[in-house]
């Protein structure tokens, strides 16, 4: 699904289309939620560029990869997208229902063991067997 802008579009990727491309490393995949949300869990990989205090200007180069934002739910990844969009940039991407989604298909993430503070790879218990 898209919605085309004035000079560009936005691209709404479900989660499996952003979990194939991630997987391959044909996408930079940026989280968009706050740095207190990321550093409970987040997708492993995916580079933090919270909405708060992001800034079109500083996004790396797409020539080789397009970035696809996401969030918890997939709102503030639109609101990013929209910005890119108004700066200028010609193709934005973001994933449908965020990290909420991506949890619920079973997908791996990265959570923080309290006890310890390591890191502990993890999947939605619910859906993933």
């Amino acid at each position: 699904m898209s919605r085309a802008g004035q000079d560009g579009a936005i691209e709404t990727l479900d989660v499996a289309q952003v979990a194939a491309l991630f997987a391959a490393d044909e996408i930079v995949l940026i989280d968009v939620r706050t740095p207190v949300e990321y550093a409970f869990e987040h997708i492993r990989g995916a580079l933090l560029a919270p909405l708060a205090t992001f800034d079109t200007r500083h996004l790396p180069g797409q020539d080789t990869k397009p970035i696809v934002f996401h969030c918890g739910s997939g709102m503030r990844s639109k609101m990013v997208a929209e910005k890119c969009l108004a700066a200028g940039h010609r193709k934005v991407m973001h994933m449908a229902g965020g990290f909420m989604a991506w949890k619920k298909a079973g997908q791996p993430y990265i959570t923080t063991n309290p006890a310890t503070g390591a890191p502990v790879d993890r999947r939605d218990p619910v859906t993933a067997a």
